[in-house]
């Protein structure tokens, strides 16, 4: 009897303590056609181990020039609703740009822009489940873990901010002579006129869920009109005690 009450004790005790909190940190390097180094991505996730799978509460990202300790732009990110639909706060000094994004009820979000014009865009966009915005698509790819591996196709909704809508996109897997990755991905418009005009994002994963190349358009400015295009590759510095894929 008194071994029961020690074992019934256990387990109120394990279901009752705060998931862990957990720590996953890396660094981006991205980098021209031609190899020259155009700047740095500083990532640091804080969030928990939930049923043995890291869930994101807050990430924050500092941008280096190389050589340089002094960020020139930075983003934040909040996970609290949704590991999809972060909220996010970016501003970009250098061109006096800033873009929040908010969800002030439930399938709404609002974006706010400060653009390097110096105009202030507003939109109000509502959105079905299947949305991710920004940095969201990391954490969608590992949900549909089970589909890159198996290289099944899973369509989404993607978020263009400075357009103020969503669009129609699919995440499937690709070959790309550029990415020496695990798992080499891609994430495109399915609607005709946007794959004019957008091209593919192709993404490298390790076994283990991490991002390690992004190769594609990026959110910072290389002139007032146009942002870089760059290879960015990853190196991971802190991991958390669980998985990263479900």
């Amino acid at each position: 009897m008194r071994y029961e009450s020690l074992s019934v004790s256990f387990v109120f005790l394990a279901t009752a303590l705060p998931a862990l909190a957990q720590d996953f940190r890396f660094t981006g390097t991205a980098t021209a056609n031609d190899g020259r180094v155009l700047y740095e991505e500083r990532h640091s996730v804080d969030g928990t181990c939930e049923e043995g799978v890291f869930r994101p509460q807050e990430h924050q990202v500092a941008y280096h020039k190389p050589d340089s300790e002094e960020s020139f732009a930075s983003k934040t990110l909040e996970y609290k609703t949704s590991v999809l639909r972060p909220t996010v706060e970016f501003v970009q000094p250098t061109f006096d740009e800033k873009m929040e994004i908010t969800y002030p009820e439930p399938e709404t979000l609002v974006i706010d822009w400060q653009t390097p014009q110096g105009d202030s865009e507003r939109f109000q966009v509502a959105f079905p489940s299947d949305t991710v915005v920004d940095a969201g698509f990391d954490n969608f790819v590992r949900q549909n873990w089970e589909s890159v591996v198996a290289a099944e196709p899973v369509e989404f909704r993607f978020l263009g901010p400075t357009r103020g809508e969503h669009y129609g996109f699919v995440l499937e897997r690709v070959e790309n002579d550029q990415v020496d990755a695990d798992h080499v991905v891609q994430i495109r418009p399915t609607g005709m006129v946007l794959r004019f005009l957008v091209d593919p994002i192709v993404l490298g994963y390790n076994d283990s869920g991490s991002l390690s190349d992004y190769l594609g358009l990026t959110n910072i400015r290389k002139n007032q009109d146009e942002n870089y295009t760059a290879h960015i590759r990853y190196s991971v510095e802190t991991t958390p005690d669980c998985e990263l894929t479900p």
